[in-house]
């Protein structure tokens, strides 16, 4: 991982267009390809990104972008779309590369969890005929929730979270990336599945052709009777 702070402005041009005028930023640099870039507010998410898989390429910058202070120009391209993101670096205060290894993975809390095994145990939840093929299916860059085929026979991966933002629709979008490269898989479609997805997530995920589910935790886990419910 490469992590540079650095007086910048980035214009990101593909599906849409957006502009960040020059100021100082986090821009973190990732094995897989992917691009972030920080602000000192927002929480965890970026002002802009670009997604793996991706290839970043270096220049000089022309006499018109040197004569306004640009020293080098940054350009991320994406490998199967014509998406880019172009960074303007006008000067760089700290650049930290470093090998953090192989992440283990993230260990879901106690909701999360259950949802996984409470899913694959009602898999028809995700439609009709549907067969449960593994939990936690591994793959290169961390395990698939679910891995399951629908009543047609096609290979279905499942991404579950409490609440579903854009971050678990990325996460998915590089699972599905990874999945469809493997002949016995292929093809393969994703539903992303959480307890609430938010208005954003569902866009997203509309975008990149993944399907969204809404999970029921107390019907699933039998508390909630609706039958015995006034109201």
């Amino acid at each position: 991982m490469r992590v540079v702070i650095a007086d910048c402005s980035v214009d990101y041009r593909g599906r849409l267009t957006a502009h960040l005028p020059l100021a100082r930023r986090l821009l973190i640099l990732k094995a897989d390809g992917s691009v972030l870039v920080h602000s000192d507010g927002g929480s965890y998410k970026p002002l802009n990104w670009m997604s793996p898989p991706a290839r970043l390429a270096t220049a000089e910058p022309t006499q018109e972008q040197a004569e306004v202070g640009v020293a080098s120009v940054w350009t991320v391209s994406a490998a199967k779309s014509d998406d880019q993101l172009r960074i303007l670096i006008h000067e760089i205060h700290e650049d930290l590369s470093h090998d953090l290894g192989v992440d283990p993975g993230l260990t879901k809390d106690g909701v999360e969890a259950d949802l996984q095994r409470l899913l694959a145990e009602q898999i028809d939840l995700v439609g009709a005929g549907s067969t449960l093929i593994r939990r936690e299916y591994p793959t290169a860059i961390g395990p698939v929730d679910i891995l399951a085929r629908d009543a047609a026979g096609a290979t279905v991966a499942i991404e579950l979270k409490r609440r579903g933002d854009i971050d678990g629709v990325e996460q998915l979008t590089r699972y599905l990336d990874l999945l469809n490269r493997d002949p016995r898989l292929a093809p393969v479609r994703g539903i992303f599945a959480a307890q609430q997805i938010k208005p954003q997530a569902k866009v997203l995920a509309a975008d990149r052709g993944i399907a969204c589910l809404t999970l029921d935790y107390d019907a699933m886990r039998d508390v909630d009777d609706k039958d015995s419910r006034l109201f």
